[in-house]
């Protein structure tokens, strides 16, 4: 990120150790009534790396990110987070742990600015006790000036300025999607889970995205799932792609590789093998 006003960066200043994010699926199922939506999945996220998982529609993508952030409890399997295992935990609970996401449908407040709704996911860093807050004492201001900073610091980052303070629901759907992006970061995420995030922009709007994401990878080594449709994004942007298919994984390894696979041909393009 850069500087705000001419000041040290204060976004992500945790030390690259405290940024550790290493995440191991075990064997992870998850049924819905007589519908298998994840079967005896095997995936690791290693610390640093950019993870893409494609798949046609229904194929369990979705079902294994909400699984990660506590939004399903599959009945087997673990997640282990940095050591933990974080299978059953409540949403709030995962993202405490340092796991921070996007929607495939955008989840913000159409009502308030973009500065507000990304400021919100700053709730989970306030420690603000009732009265030191109700007096705004020192130290409350103190932590209010930081916040502050680092929200702006991922607006001027995201070059968001000229429309900080528009109200969201007045924004075009892809830059919405770059507001949602602003939040996610606003939480100093040390895994960032990406559900479709570029859905609904343009080509010119999906390459500011892909260098946004680029930069916050290279730059804090950010450790990052993507999940997405667009084969020419995920193959221009991932190191490493998994690809499933009716709930089961059935394809890892670098773009190269999986371009050329030949059940990936059979069930994500659906020509014959």
């Amino acid at each position: 990120m850069r500087a705000f006003r001419g000041e040290p960066s204060v976004y992500g200043d945790a030390q690259p150790a405290k940024r550790q994010a290493e995440l191991k699926i075990e064997g992870l199922t998850l049924i819905f009534g007589g519908l298998m939506a994840l079967n005896n999945v095997d995936l690791d996220v290693r610390n640093g790396e950019f993870l893409s998982i494609v798949g046609p529609n229904g194929a369990g993508k979705t079902s294994l990110l909400n699984s990660i952030t506590g939004f399903y409890r599959p009945q087997k399997g673990r997640i282990i987070f940095n050591g933990e295992d974080i299978k059953g935990l409540r949403p709030h609970e995962v993202t405490k742990r340092g796991i921070g996401r996007t929607f495939q449908n955008i989840e913000l407040f159409p009502g308030m600015s973009v500065l507000a709704n990304i400021f919100l996911a700053r709730h989970l860093y306030c420690n603000y006790r009732l009265a030191p807050a109700s007096l705004f004492l020192p130290s409350i201001q103190k932590e209010e000036v930081r916040h502050r900073k680092i929200v702006e610091e991922i607006i001027d980052f995201l070059e968001m300025q000229p429309i900080r303070k528009r109200l969201v629901g007045s924004l075009p759907y892809g830059i919405r999607k770059r507001v949602e992006l602003g939040r996610a970061l606003a939480l100093e995420p040390k895994l960032l889970i990406l559900d479709e995030p570029f859905a609904g922009m343009t080509l010119e709007e999906k390459e500011e995205m892909v260098r946004f994401l680029r930069e916050i990878n290279r730059r804090w080594m950010q450790t990052t799932i993507l999940v997405e449709h667009d084969m020419a994004v995920v193959m221009s942007i991932s190191e490493r792609i998994v690809v499933f298919n009716f709930g089961e994984k059935i394809a890892e390894g670098p773009p190269e590789v999986i371009k050329n696979h030949p059940e990936v041909i059979k069930a994500y393009l659906g020509e014959e093998a």
